[in-house]
């Protein structure tokens, strides 16, 4: 039998991939091992949205090639998102690689791996011969805790963001049906999860090529029978559906939280990065929906150093941040990205004063999420348990997405995966924890 490790990296897009291929290889009748040191092949499902998500893919790829050489792996497969931009150029760069797949549902994937663990002859590349349809997921090995699990809803973007190689790498938007998402939810809450965190290219784009829009399917998923609730990540801020803000105030399963990457706030780098709307339209959109949804936690992504940000742009950032209270966001800097319109523009900014501006984004960013954090001290929240631990419980609440918030830390406290409980908030540690003890 052929035993097998998966690498995952990246986003929780590429997680799902991840689990898809898991579940692949298992229906193929491989066994699948917890690290790589136990396993015969190993698996590497790589990221490459910019350029250390590249290098770090590629440093994986060295060090399970090592491991080859050294005996400790029979066999080494590369898949993802890294094959699907660059294709054969991998086949010259890494010629000990034994297979390389490009993007798809995987099933040829599992075979290979299997022959390859026997000693059988297999192919070097696995072309996805076209697009991934936008049907339901088969079946995925869940990597996440039984408290939540990622549910995808569309494939691919229609954006022409200067800066993005996606479009390039997952192709145009394609939406899921409402029946194949309600199949694949009621799959995960008959499983005991507990909160699906619906995610895409473009959550708000979900629909439009369907006929209908992202809230019919808010409903129809909040509908469905189960302890569940769900949440919303990836929302591209531009056309935004309006009728979503109602369910997010009023509908008691689903969540009052959302992630909308507007990437910056200055006008002109807006405009370079060819994303639609202005500054001023970024800002009214967060007035409306902080309006419309009272207590929303939103979260955000921001792009620094983009070429011809200026010093006054990178300041108008981060007063931004501080301005709206901005604590949930990530942010990256700039990569010129081969492929993209940005590729090679000129007037870029240097390498130090585009990481003098990151730092200063981020701790804007923890400035505002230490005074947000410790507004809870003394108050109890809801807690959603996800990993219990000798000594303590380690949750989330509403205001926090898996991976990418903070945690809630329930001290000396007996809790179960998945359970919800009461907790009263009593400090907030250096890493903007929220640390609890559970309420009576």
């Amino acid at each position: 039998m052929t035993v097998v490790s998966l690498v995952h990296l990246g986003c929780a897009r590429n997680l799902i991939d991840s689990e898809l291929i898991l579940a692949r290889m298992a229906e193929e009748g491989c066994r699948v091992a917890g690290s790589v040191e136990q396993a015969d092949v190993a698996v590497l499902n790589t990221c490459s949205f910019i350029g250390p998500a590249r290098e770090e893919s590629e440093q994986a790829i060295r060090a399970l090639l090592a491991k080859k050489r050294r005996g400790e792996l029979s066999g080494v497969v590369v898949a993802g998102c890294l094959v699907q931009r660059f294709q054969h150029l991998l086949e010259e760069r890494f010629p000990e690689v034994d297979l390389f797949a490009e993007i798809s549902d995987y099933k040829g994937l599992a075979s290979a791996v299997r022959d390859l663990g026997r000693g059988l002859a297999v192919p070097r590349y696995l072309a996805a011969g076209g697009l991934r349809e936008a049907s339901r997921d088969g079946a995925r090995l869940l990597s996440t805790p039984g408290s939540y699990a990622y549910l995808r809803i569309s494939h691919g973007c229609d954006h022409t963001c200067s800066f993005c190689a996606i479009p390039g790498i997952r192709g145009p938007h394609r939406s899921k049906t409402i029946a194949s998402l309600t199949d694949e939810a009621r799959e995960l809450i008959g499983a005991g999860v507990r909160e699906l965190v619906l995610v895409a290219e473009d959550s708000t784009a979900w629909g439009r090529d369907l006929g209908t829009e992202l809230p019919e399917l808010i409903e129809a998923l909040a509908e469905l029978d189960g302890e569940h609730v769900l949440r919303v990540m990836y929302a591209y801020p531009n056309r935004f559906p309006w009728e979503l803000t109602t369910l997010l105030r009023e509908h008691p399963r689903v969540v009052p939280y959302l992630d909308i990457p507007v990437q910056h706030i200055a006008t002109p780098v807006l405009r370079a990065m060819r994303r639609a709307g202005s500054g001023d339209q970024v800002r009214r959109l967060l007035d409306r929906l902080r309006e419309e949804v009272p207590g929303i936690t939103l979260r955000t992504t921001l792009l620094v150093g983009f070429p011809g940000e200026t010093d006054a742009d990178a300041a108008e950032l981060v007063d931004f941040i501080g301005e709206y209270g901005l604590g949930r966001l990530g942010a990256f800097t700039f990569s010129s990205e081969e492929g993209t319109p940005a590729f090679g523009l000129s007037d870029p900014v240097p390498a130090e004063v585009m990481q003098s501006r990151h730092t200063a984004v981020l701790q804007a960013r923890d400035q505002a999420l230490a005074a947000s954090q410790a507004a809870w001290i003394g108050r109890e929240v809801e807690v959603l348990i996800d990993e219990v631990h000798a000594s303590r419980s380690v949750g989330r609440t509403a205001m926090d997405a898996p991976e990418v918030d903070p945690l809630v830390i329930l001290e000396a406290e007996a809790a179960s995966v998945g359970e919800r409980v009461r907790a009263r908030v009593v400090a907030v540690d250096e890493e903007f924890n929220l640390i609890c003890s559970r309420s009576s």
